[in-house]
């Protein structure tokens, strides 16, 4: 990918190197994100194929009440972890575009220790704790 040469665009407070830290650590979590999904996606698929399959005998609405909210809850944390993969997709596209970093709120670096904590985060902790 191209490196920007914009006179307009922020470029990173931080070095090519500590940018490959950080996309370490991004890839390591979308790595993880995608595993937790696989796992949900087969557990939607589980939780599916059993509502169908059970039996009059077996049918009790209690029952039928808990597997839907588990599914529910299930579809949730899938939709979720989905959109954490965004988020981190998106900051490995601000690490190539030179930009990661930089708090899109005050401008100013977001510390190393906020970014190894919420390595997609756009905000600094300054700009979180004034938007309370």
């Amino acid at each position: 990918m191209e490196k920007n040469t914009d006179k307009d665009t922020r470029i990173s407070p931080y070095t090519d190197e500590e940018l490959e830290y950080f996309r370490d650590i991004i890839i390591n979590k979308r790595d993880e994100a995608e595993k937790d999904l696989g796992m949900l996606m087969d557990a939607l698929k589980d939780s599916t194929e059993n509502a169908s399959d059970e039996s009059a005998y077996s049918f009790h609405m209690a029952d039928a009440g808990t597997d839907a909210q588990e599914r529910e809850k299930t579809y949730m944390l899938y939709n979720r972890t989905k959109k954490f993969i965004k988020y981190l997709d998106d900051a490995l596209n601000r690490i190539e575009n030179k930009t990661y970093g930089l708090c899109k709120v005050t401008g100013k670096k977001i510390s190393k220790g906020r970014l190894e904590a919420v390595p997609h985060t756009q905000i600094s902790i300054e700009a979180k704790l004034k938007r309370r």
